[in-house]
């Protein structure tokens, strides 16, 4: 797994229009972990794709009505099975965190990149989703001099009055450990 021009070699690469420049390109210092099902608590389709896409039909699901019409993004989408979705290259700004805040900044999506698990705050996530976001964060440490392991919070951190992803069954001791093991020990 590398990242070459701003994409992750080894993610499948739909490109959103939900995204622009960054106001400054050099300031990449936050990652923001989430959490995403469409419709809520469903898996595998391909409805997360049409949304960040701005091609959810409002007809295909009741909830959709209330949805189809954002202009959201995220950089990274980690499924259950594991498999990697890069909707926006990481020098770009995804819209991703709305109106946010970070130890005094606002506007995180101008500095961060966000990553999508999907899943619900109500579910488990898997062992290969927790596995394949270490593997990625560690890539993402590597290329981008700004980010530490101190500077990655929960959806629900950086905007707490409109969100709770990923939620309290996401296992951060957990996912800290992996991340502090070698990238050999996590194959």
């Amino acid at each position: 797994m590398i990242i070459r021009d701003h994409y992750l070699s080894s993610a499948c690469q739909v490109a959103s229009p939900n995204c622009d420049d960054r106001p400054d390109v050099d300031d990449i210092s936050l990652l923001v972990i989430h959490c995403i099902s469409l419709p809520p608590e469903r898996f595998d389709g391909a409805y997360i794709d049409q949304l960040f896409c701005n091609r959810l039909d409002p007809s295909a699901h009741p909830y959709f009505q209330e949805i189809y019409q954002l202009k959201v993004s995220a950089h990274l989408l980690i499924r259950r099975d594991g498999s990697i979705r890069q909707y926006v290259p990481f020098n770009r700004r995804a819209w991703h965190a709305g109106v946010s805040r970070y130890q005094g900044r606002e506007r995180c999506n101008d500095f961060s990149i966000g990553i999508e698990l999907e899943g619900a705050v109500t579910l488990a996530y898997t062992e290969t989703q927790y596995r394949q976001l270490a593997n990625v964060v560690k890539v993402l440490l590597a290329n981008y001099p700004m980010l530490s392991s101190q500077r990655i919070a929960g959806h629900s951190e950086v905007a707490p009055e409109r969100k709770t992803d990923p939620g309290p069954l996401f296992d951060w001791q957990h996912f800290y450990s992996l991340l502090a093991l070698s990238n050999a020990d996590l194959a």
